[in-house]
């Protein structure tokens, strides 16, 4: 809740004993301090610790090493290969580059790889059922070498959601996809639960990564609903 403090606090900003004291817009209020929440997830945490090191070794970079950086983060924006058209500096190549290398087993870049793009997925079919979980590219990369499709998904949401896409984290990453079918249902019961009637629509971004440059491809998004089988009967039921 606001309040519009009085002439004693003209002056006042920030936060202490559970209040803030703040201005908007040229008018000043005194609200309860929110504090936000603070519990995150096991591949929440290991990503901080990759960006950590990241940044880490950017700080020990050569006066050279950056410079060439910077001068790579001109032309990826304007190749827009990375799923982005605003403009990155050399940090931010640096950055999203190596996450990927990183997360994927690989060694930090410390000078900025040849850029060539990564061709976008194809449509996949998804089969979401008590029984069975499977993600199916419809067409195979041209050259999966050294490629690695990374699924993201959402828990379930219920059928009022529309646009649940923000939501989705990775659940599996796999190296030289081809157009077979994959199994993600322990994965993803593993990450995001066992679904259910009350919230049966899971909301799907994946994308390709170039392992060895850290490229990803455009990402693709889908939406499926979950669907109980016949031969599994309802758990709500008596």
């Amino acid at each position: 809740m606001k309040y519009i403090p009085s002439i004693a606090f003209e002056e006042m900003s920030g936060s202490a004993k559970g209040v803030t004291a703040a201005k908007v817009k040229g008018r000043k209020f005194i609200k309860n301090r929110g504090y936000g929440g603070r519990i995150g997830t096991s591949d929440q945490a290991k990503n901080k610790g990759v960006m950590k090191m990241i940044t880490t070794s950017w700080k020990s970079l050569t006066n050279e090493q950056i410079l060439a950086w910077n001068k790579a983060a001109l032309s990826a924006d304007a190749k827009s290969i990375l799923g982005t058209k605003g403009k990155i500096s050399g940090l931010n190549l640096f950055q999203r580059l190596n996450f990927w290398v990183v997360k994927l087993g690989g060694s930090i870049l410390t000078t900025p790889p040849t850029l060539s793009g990564v061709e976008t997925p194809s449509e996949a079919t998804i089969v979401c059922t008590s029984a069975a979980f499977t993600f199916k590219l419809n067409q195979a990369i041209t050259d999966n070498g050294g490629i690695y499709l990374i699924i993201q998904a959402s828990e379930g949401q219920s059928n009022g959601v529309s646009r649940g896409y923000g939501k989705a984290t990775q659940i599996k990453a796999v190296e030289e996809p081809t157009d077979a079918a994959i199994d993600i249902k322990a994965d993803y019961e593993a990450a995001k639960g066992v679904l259910s009637a009350g919230a049966p629509k899971v909301f799907f971004k994946y994308f390709y990564v170039d392992s060895a440059t850290g490229e990803t491809s455009v990402p693709m998004q889908t939406m499926v609903k979950w669907a109980q089988t016949e031969a599994d009967p309802d758990p709500e039921e008596p």
